[in-house]
């Protein structure tokens, strides 16, 4: 009798056993997907030996320092809003000190294809009016300032006291692969640096990045990257005059261009860069109003002092930069 009951205990257990095994389990839920914050900040900033403006130096040829500040909106992954204000140490003829940028825009994305689109601001604050000779009026006859007529540069340029001026702009960058990208950029102005001529900056990059494996596991990356660009000109207001063209001249349009490498490391960035320009240093002395320029035989039609200026010639550039996102770098 005892036998008969282990072995119906025995049976008992085992038919209970391959029931539960047969019964369905319920799965564990998954943990929901971190919510999408579509905020973001971007800021960051660069010290360099010479701050270069489509071939142009802005600093004199001297080191400059920069930062910048940019609030990001994601609408979604592919389309993103942003507003941003910047500032570079800059050397002026008007004795401006900083540029200060405001600049806003979009940037949609269709796959491989990034676009930026937006609205630029460069402010320069700080300056004072220069007019060369003591000048009363200028060549057109129209009355200047008592501040103008006051300041005189000692090689005789001509700058106005504000040069602020707005672009907007478009740009395309294009991923082919991992490695390799292009892009084309236009920027347009009614007034460049506030001189009365419009301008038209048109221009194409190429990038090559390096695999992440060529410095090992060292997290230094590399690049190689360059632009070639033609800015357009128009004419200046009668301010920047001269005896054969007092109601303004046509500054010359000129191509520019640069190539260098770079190297990364987390979220640092040195960048070494040689920039030029196909500008004349008589026509470069139109443009820039330098105040170092000198000499008398860089004659153009623009320019009949003769004056010249190196500031659009060849120069070499190393920058060493910092960029963070609060997204990214601070989470």
């Amino acid at each position: 009798m005892k036998k008969v009951a282990l072995l119906a205990t025995a049976l008992a257990m085992v038919t209970g056993s391959a029931l539960a095994a047969d019964m369905p389990v319920k799965a564990l839920k998954a943990p929901p997907p971190p919510a999408f914050d579509p905020w973001d900040i971007a800021f960051g900033g660069a010290i360099m030996s010479d701050y270069i403006f489509r071939g142009v130096t802005q600093s004199n040829h001297k080191p400059s320092v920069a930062a910048y500040f940019e609030p990001r909106f994601n609408v979604t992954k592919d389309l993103q809003l942003y507003a941003g204000v910047s500032a570079e140490s800059i050397s002026f003829a008007n004795r401006a000190a900083a540029e200060v940028d405001v600049y806003g825009g979009i940037r949609p994305t269709f796959g491989a294809f990034a676009f930026d689109i937006g609205i630029w601001g460069y402010l320069y604050p700080g300056g004072t009016c220069y007019y060369g000779g003591g000048a009363v009026t200028d060549f057109a006859g129209n009355a200047l300032s008592a501040e103008c007529q006051a300041n005189t540069l000692t090689n005789f340029n001509v700058m106005k006291k504000d040069v602020s001026f707005f672009e907007v702009y478009g740009k395309l960058n294009y991923t082919i692969n991992d490695n390799w990208a292009v892009g084309v950029n236009e920027y347009y102005t009614p007034s460049f640096l506030n001189s009365g001529a419009w301008g038209d900056y048109v221009s194409v990059t190429a990038k090559y990045t390096a695999p992440s494996t060529i410095f090992g596991s060292s997290g230094v990356g590399m690049y190689v990257s360059g632009e070639f660009g033609r800015q357009f000109l128009g004419t200046s207001d009668s301010f920047y005059g001269v005896p054969a063209f007092p109601n303004g001249i046509k500054y010359a349009d000129y191509n520019t261009w640069n190539i260098g490498v770079g190297f990364t490391y987390k979220v640092f960035t040195l960048d070494l860069r040689y920039s030029d320009t196909n500008l004349s240093k008589g026509d470069c002395n139109a443009f820039t109003s330098d105040f170092t320029a000198g000499g008398t035989t860089s004659v153009t039609p623009i320019n009949p002092t003769g004056v010249g200026s190196n500031w659009c010639g060849a120069a070499g550039i190393a920058k060493l930069s910092f960029d963070l996102t609060a997204m990214t770098n601070l989470k």
